[in-house]
């Protein structure tokens, strides 16, 4: 357990990650990862955000996941610390934001660990696979949407933390051993053959890839009432 100083909790809440306790909970990622829960909770983040339909919704809900994991990339880098709570201490509440009602993301403070005695690559894997990987595939299960949507809504925020983080003397180090274990294929074992972070960056620094049309598949941002065309969509 940690104290999570102001700089941390700041740019926590600048990602829709708060740590005190919501009104009213909607679900936590353990009944999210219920099967038996997900198209009930899908219909809830509908209901919230007034998409249009499930699909546009799934997707949605992964960008607001995706702050989330971006979020423990960067205070890895940073800090190095994560989120190490149980799954039902990871909540999801409606919340408003920026003059729209959304959902954000509810943790503990004592939840964020510090991991620099662990090995890294497993720390990295841990997130990618048993936090990512589980929350894909289990929508997946409720949308006929691809892997890859999913995934590449979370690899644009990390794309803005990497070019951030690598452009700051005191993280760029740390940063770069981060970046490289994302780019190795056998950090992606259970979830793929090979790095789809890699595969996203197509041999480019993250910096040269901001507003460019990194993606291959749409978010559907353009379709979320209150929001915009994401800056890498691939149908400008």
């Amino acid at each position: 357990m940690t104290k999570l100083t102001a700089d941390q909790l700041n740019q926590l809440n600048m990602y829709s990650v708060y740590t005190d306790k919501p009104e009213q909970t909607l679900f936590t990622l353990e009944d999210l990862l219920n099967g038996h829960q997900t198209e009930e909770i899908l219909q809830k983040i509908q209901a919230v955000s007034q998409c249009p339909n499930k699909a546009v919704t799934a997707s949605y809900f992964l960008r607001r996941f995706g702050m989330f994991i971006s979020m423990q990339f960067y205070q890895l880098a940073t800090y190095d610390e994560i989120w190490k709570g149980e799954n039902h201490r990871l909540l999801f509440a409606e919340n408003h934001e920026y003059g729209n009602q959304t959902i954000s993301m509810f943790v503990q403070s004592k939840d964020w660990q510090d991991v620099s005695m662990m090995n890294q690559e497993e720390v990295i894997h841990f997130i990618l696979h048993d936090q990512c990987h589980a929350v894909i595939e289990q929508m997946r299960t409720v949308t006929k949407l691809s892997a890859l949507t999913f995934w590449e809504n979370i690899f644009g925020y990390l794309l803005w933390h990497y070019h951030v983080l690598l452009e700051n003397p005191v993280t760029s180090d740390e940063a770069r051993q981060d970046l490289q274990l994302l780019k190795t294929d056998a950090l992606w074992h259970g979830i793929s053959d090979t790095s789809l972070f890699a595969s996203y960056l197509k041999g480019s620094e993250p910096s040269l890839l901001l507003n460019t049309t990194v993606r291959t598949t749409c978010c559907f941002s353009k379709d979320v009432p209150g929001l915009m065309q994401c800056g890498y969509c691939p149908l400008k």
